[in-house]
């Protein structure tokens, strides 16, 4: 007969485990538009809104991106961006309005429905204006609708319903309004400047609507005889000028030197150069030769007056000019000759030059890059930026050639060129007459009598503010994140020519000014300008034509002595005028600041860096010129995203990752997580493994407040202890838990929110789920329920679970709804929550850290041994720690066997001797054999009733 011992009892049904409904699956694609749809049903942006009521107002001001195209993954950083800064704002418990806005006027939209007029083979100068510009207002509204619901699908909360549109009648009455001011006080001119143009669409662009390429282009060396000079040894002798752009050499009307340069007369082939000393050795390897005879050496002072022969002379009327030599403080010896030639028409340095030397521009080059039909050579030809045309057997060349003024001539110079970032084509220098905002002239004070005294005085003595000092004193006035953001836009600022206004193009907002045919100066009559708002407000900008001329210039002007002005406004402008359309109409009440306001109305600007060109400094203009500082008190840059080897995104390169893609595959919280864990300052990547380790990282965040859920089922406030009568480890946590809340409140008063996601992150992974989670699993799971120690731990992941929903809300913003519904499915929205009040604490921190650092080791010392099977856990092991080891329940701590205190330094750990518990799985001294009970879990299972049955 053999001994048999009975069965142990199973203690399973006697352990208080976590219980939740919530799933460790996310299934975000899936889920969020369902929440998305719950939001929308319950108004939950103007919810927020009556909560905030009477709140501390946080005025973003949206920047509106064009209203063309499907969302692209720039799109969805900057709105996750915006929505994190109104979020996060709002959980400080301000009041922070988001109104969403588009720019819907311009050639990026012009440009589209044009492209599918190309299509039909349709021209579009024969389409009447109005009949274009509804085409381009349908176009602009499509894609607002498209682009808004996919912004929403990201999990932006907005007044979606009332978004700001440029092409709004008011808007673009409010438009017109801004720019009359700048009528008004003087601010604008009419002038004849080159300004970057393109060909391709006929219009003048911004600064910001050109990007530079790297391109090979044709260069050439070109000899002006010398016709006359103060030393007779230079007559008969060539000038040289070196250029990248033959097309110029046809409206060429000067030549430059410098000064101060020292020329060496040269002779080669039987003629005799001038060259820059420093540039001969280049010239001469451009011209095929090793060698050359040097007569003599001159400084550029020595061409004052010396005149030259265009190489095409022989044409006569304006070839047959002779060409002054002027003294130009900008030509160098960097590269080319050493003498530049000038052509008034094509340069900022060349028109201002000649200026001086009252050598007017001739608009010889056409809007579309050809040369006009009367011109006397190539005229009706080009376009003047076709590589054939400019090519070294090109006409250009061909006829220098044939003339004898080609001296050398190449296509194999690489060189960074200008481009329209729309078409991609080149762009040009070309002199047109445009409308200018001047940056030198002294502004007007505002002042509502009429004229300031203290305006005119300041004027009269030389002191008033221009727009470029006031632009300069506003930069400085205003607070920049990333601080390079200053240097970047006050260096552009300081170095900027006046601001062009006008554009030649028909989806705009008009340029409404009526000229007077006799003296060339604009109407400035708040009279008329008072109707033509009025008429923009009631019809848009299709009031803007001929027929009405009169009705706007009333009694008091004949319209038959006025032209009417029929350029269009730069967009930038429009942009640069949301300002005073969104924030200061009272078309969105939210956004109001107090009677009695001064200063600027937003309190941030949020766009890519490149904005510091674009509308941070078309805002900061047209603000600085209207109301005397910027619209905006604080300005934040985003860097631009890269593919995962760092590289340009590009269909070319098939490269590029649309957003849409991504939450279809993954779901928004997983890209909001990925947006606002980058350093989003710097330019940053994204690709399939970089998402990888993000949704790794949302997996820890979720199973964190899965766990919570479940450890916190059934808690009630009878079961809240105080934290006087909390254990030490508890009252920690609640330390740790202040210190992350100052750390994440640091981060939204630093708009750093890679700071503010990794502090969250790394407070859920390391204090929580391999800390505390940790070492009170056993009392959460064995403790009677009753006991101190469990209630204070369920009291701590009260508060925690409280705090924490509320921390990860801004970032995650469906799956913390998901989070409070699941605990609260009748409460309300996660979103309407206000920064969490936690209980005070203290503990002294340092000793907290000295044990984490014991605990590190011992696991460390413990891990080769269950590596080696030496222990299956460290429940089997008997620790020895040094003497000096600070006082606690280290074997609570550690989760192992015992501890006892060594003589020695180091850590040590053996197998335990002690049986296991068939409860708690502790090993203990108290456990007669392994599966009977300890002391505690006997004590708790004879309080569940029935829990062996």
């Amino acid at each position: 007969m053999t001994d048999q011992r009975p069965e142990k009892p199973d203690y399973r049904p006697t352990v208080f485990l976590p219980k939740t409904d919530f799933p460790m699956k996310a299934g975000l694609p899936q889920k969020e538009p369902g929440i998305l749809a719950r939001w929308q049903e319950q108004d939950l942006y103007r919810r927020l809104r009556d909560a905030r009521a009477g709140a501390e107002k946080f005025i973003l001001h949206d920047g509106p991106p064009y209203a063309n195209g499907d969302m692209h993954i720039g799109h969805a950083l900057n709105h996750i961006l915006k929505d994190m800064v109104c979020r996060t704002q709002s959980l400080a418990g301000k009041d922070a309005p988001y109104v969403p806005g588009w720019d819907c006027h311009g050639l990026p939209i012009e440009w589209k429905v044009e492209e599918e007029y190309r299509k039909k083979k349709k021209n579009k100068d024969e389409v009447p204006p109005k009949e274009f510009r509804a085409e381009c207002r349908a176009y602009a509204q499509n894609w607002v609708n498209v682009q808004r619901e996919q912004l929403k699908r990201l999990g932006i909360l907005g007044d979606w319903d009332h978004p700001y549109l440029t092409m709004d009648f008011q808007a673009e009455a409010t438009i017109v309004g801004e720019l009359l001011k700048f009528a008004e006080s003087g601010q604008l001119y009419r002038g004849a400047k080159p300004v970057m143009w393109s060909p391709v669409e006929k219009t003048a662009l911004a600064e910001a609507e050109v990007e530079y390429e790297d391109i090979v282009s044709t260069q050439i060396d070109v000899a002006f005889e010398v016709i006359e000079a103060g030393d007779p040894d230079l007559v008969g002798a060539y000038v040289v000028i070196w250029t990248t752009t033959p097309w110029t050499i046809p409206v060429n009307q000067a030549v430059a030197y410098g000064p101060h340069i020292d020329y060496h007369l040269i002779e080669a082939d039987g003629r005799r150069y001038l060259v820059a000393e420093p540039l001969v050795a280049g010239f001469m390897q451009r011209l095929g030769h090793e060698s050359h005879d040097l007569h003599f050496m001159i400084k550029g002072v020595a061409f004052e007056g010396a005149k030259l022969r265009h190489p095409m002379h022989h044409l006569g009327d304006f070839f047959a000019r002779p060409r002054p030599m002027l003294a130009g403080e900008f030509v160098t010896v960097d590269s080319g000759t050493g003498f530049v030639h000038m052509a008034p028409d094509h340069g900022e340095d060349d028109f201002a030059l000649c200026k001086e030397n009252g050598i007017e521009p001739v608009f010889a080059v056409q809007g579309d890059g050809k040369y006009r039909e009367d011109w006397g050579w190539l005229g009706g030809q080009g376009s003047v930026i076709n590589p054939k045309f400019n090519a070294p057997d090109g006409p250009i060349c061909e006829d220098l050639r044939a003339a004898g003024g080609l001296v050398a001539a190449s296509a194999d110079y690489k060189h960074s060129y200008p481009h329209s970032w729309r078409s991609k084509a080149k762009v040009i220098y070309r002199c047109t007459p445009q409308w200018f905002v001047p940056m030198d002239r002294p502004l007007p004070l505002a002042h509502e009598d009429g004229v300031d005294p203290l305006e005119a005085a300041l004027r009269e003595v030389g002191e008033a503010k221009t727009l470029r000092e006031t632009a300069l004193q506003a930069i400085a006035d205003t607070r920049f994140v990333p601080e390079k953001g200053r240097n970047r836009i006050g260096a552009m600022v300081e170095g900027r020519p006046d601001w062009v206004l006008s554009r030649q193009r028909a989806w705009g907002v008009p340029i409404t000014l009526f000229v007077d045919r006799r003296t060339g100066q604009y109407l400035a009559d708040p009279a008329v300008n008072a109707r033509i708002v009025a008429a923009i407000l009631a019809e848009g900008v299709d009031a803007w034509d001929d027929e009405r001329a009169q009705e706007y210039l009333g009694d008091a002007y004949r319209a038959e002595d006025y032209e009417r002005v029929t350029d269009i406004l730069d967009v930038w402008f429009d942009s640069g005028s949301t300002h005073a359309f969104v924030l200061e109409s009272g078309r969105w009440p939210d956004l109001l600041r107090p009677e009695g306001w001064t200063g600027p109305r937003a309190d941030l600007y949020l766009e890519g860096s490149d904005q510091h060109r674009g509308w941070f400094q078309s805002s900061l203009l047209e603000a600085c010129a209207t109301r005397g500082h910027a619209p905006y008190k604080s300005v934040l840059t985003h860097g631009f995203t890269m593919d995962q080897k760092g590289m340009k995104m590009s269909k070319s390169l098939g490269n590029t990752i649309s957003p849409l893609d991504l939450m279809r595959d993954y779901g928004a919280d997983i890209l909001r997580l990925w947006a606002l864990s980058v350093d989003f300052t710097e330019d940053h990547r994204i690709g399939k493994e970089i998402l990888q380790g993000v949704a790794d990282q949302y997996r820890k965040l979720r199973n964190t407040f899965r766990y919570l859920l479940g450890a916190l089922d059934g808690f009630d406030e009878a079961e809240r202890l105080p934290v006087a009568d909390m254990p030490e480890l508890e009252r920690y946590m609640l330390v740790q838990l202040e210190r992350l809340d100052a750390t994440l409140r640091q981060a939204v008063a630093d708009f750093d929110y890679n700071t503010y996601v990794r502090a969250l992150t790394e407070f859920c992974n390391e204090d929580l789920s391999a800390f505390f989670f940790d070492i009170r699993k056993d009392s959460l799971y064995c403790d009677s329920p009753s006991d101190a120690r469990r209630r204070a731990y369920r009291t701590v992941l009260d508060v925690l679970f409280h705090a924490l929903v509320r921390y990860a809300a801004p970032v995650l913003v469906f799956t913390a709804e998901e989070v409070w519904q699941s605990r609260y499915p009748q409460g309300d929205s996660v979103h309407l929550l206000t920064w969490p009040e936690l209980p005070v604490s203290t503990v002294d921190v340092d000793r907290w850290t000295e044990l984490r650092a014991l605990r590190t080791a011992v696991n460390e010392a413990i891990e080769p041994l269950r590596r080696e099977k030496v222990l299956g856990s460290g429940l089997e092991a008997t620790v020895t720690v040094p003497q000096s080891a600070p006082q606690a329940d280290l074997a609570e701590l550690f989760i192992t066997g015992t501890v006892v205190r060594g003589q020695g330094d180091d850590v040590t750990v053996t197998r335990t001797s002690d049986h296991k518990c068939g409860r708690c799985w502790r090993h203990l001294p108290e456990v007669a054999e392994d599966g009977d009970l300890c002391d505690r879990c006997s004590d708790v299972v004879a309080q569940v009733p029935g829990a062996l049955a």
